[in-house]
C-alpha cells in the first residue's frame, strides 16, 4: 500500500526524471518492451485488486444480511412465544433397566471364509 502512496505524490518532474534514468539503463530499444510489460502487470494487479474488493464487499454484505435476518427471526419468535419462568418443567432423568436394552449383534460365523478370501487375495 505504501507504493501507491508514493505514486500519488509523484509529479511531472519526477516522472520525467524516472523516464530519463530508464532510458539510460534500458536503452531506446528495450524501453517500449519494458513499458508494455509494466503496463500489463499493473492492469493485471488492478484487476485482481478490484476482484478482491468486490468479493470482500459481497461477503460483508451477505454477512450483514444474514445477521439481520437471524435477528428479525429471533425477535419474531420471541414476540410470538411468551413463556413465563418456571412454566416449562425440565425433563426428568429415569433409570433404564439393562434388560430393556437391545442385545449386541452376534459375531459372524463366516470367519473361515473371510480368512480364505484374504489368502486368495494375497
Amino acid at each position: 500500500m505504501k507504493m501507491f502512496l508514493i505514486l500519488e505524490s509523484i509529479g511531472t518532474s519526477e516522472l520525467i526524471l524516472i523516464g530519463i534514468v530508464a532510458l539510460i539503463f534500458l536503452g531506446p530499444r528495450k524501453m517500449p518492451q519494458m513499458a508494455r510489460k509494466i503496463g500489463k502487470m499493473m492492469a493485471e494487479f488492478r484487476g485482481t485488486a478490484n476482484e478482491f474488493k468486490s468479493t470482500w464487499e459481497r461477503e460483508v454484505s451477505s454477512e450483514e444480511e444474514t445477521k439481520a435476518f437471524d435477528l428479525d427471526r429471533v425477535e419474531a419468535e420471541a414476540g410470538s412465544e411468551t413463556v413465563e419462568p418456571g412454566a416449562v418443567e425440565p425433563p426428568s432423568i429415569t433409570a433404564i433397566d439393562p434388560e430393556q436394552l437391545p442385545a449386541p449383534p452376534e459375531p459372524e460365523a463366516d470367519s473361515d471364509r473371510l480368512t480364505e478370501s484374504k489368502e486368495s487375495w494375497l
